[in-house]
């Protein structure tokens, strides 16, 4: 008689729960996203690129870029760099400045890769290019003091992902490699 008793609970413990049935999520109308992810160097750290002072215009840095978003890079417009200078040796003066438009890399410079099937491009700012948009002269800069180069990538329903509006995940995480930013240190 426990048995039944205790069978009959369950049923009517089982009977009493309702179940909300939950729509698939519709893929196709949510919001697309990107980024460009640095395919190399890997990784990306405040000491990867160096301009040397004594040659500006031999050096440089250089990255493997690939346009991500969800349609192999369809979405895909440009990708925009800024530049800034941060004097952080005063002994010479106090030259900083506020970031400049450097250049913007047009959707066409890149070509689908074969093995991703995402559009890749290889970007290099020289030493010459990050002075001639600051407006500096090499006598202004010292070994210790950078460049601060800034990127934001644009799509063509309008939007734009920077490191302000993408996750950490995005900008500093293993696999996504993006961040959206790139320091070109000053060395001798």
């Amino acid at each position: 008689m426990k048995k039944y008793m205790v069978f009959l609970f369950l049923g009517l413990f089982a009977m009493a729960c309702e179940t909300d049935v939950i729509d698939r999520i519709d893929e196709p109308s949510m919001e697309q996203g990107g980024y460009v992810r640095t395919v190399t160097p890997y990784p990306v750290t405040n000491a990867t690129f160096s301009a040397s002072k004594a040659n500006m215009s031999g050096t440089k840095m250089e990255i493997v870029a690939e346009a991500v978003t969800p349609n192999q890079g369809a979405l895909f417009a440009s990708y925009d760099l800024s530049i800034a200078f941060v004097d952080a040796t005063p002994a010479n003066g106090t030259k900083t400045t506020t970031a400049v438009v450097l250049k913007s890399i047009a959707a066409s410079a890149f070509a689908k890769d074969a093995k991703t099937g995402y559009p890749r491009a290889t970007i290099s700012v020289t030493g010459a290019e990050a002075l001639a948009a600051t407006k500096l002269a090499l006598t202004d800069i010292t070994a210790g003091d950078r460049f601060d180069i800034t990127a934001v990538m644009k799509l063509t329903n309008g939007k734009s992902y920077t490191a302000s509006n993408t996750g950490v995940n995005i900008t500093g995480g293993a696999f996504y490699s993006s961040p959206f930013a790139y320091r070109l240190n000053v060395v001798n």
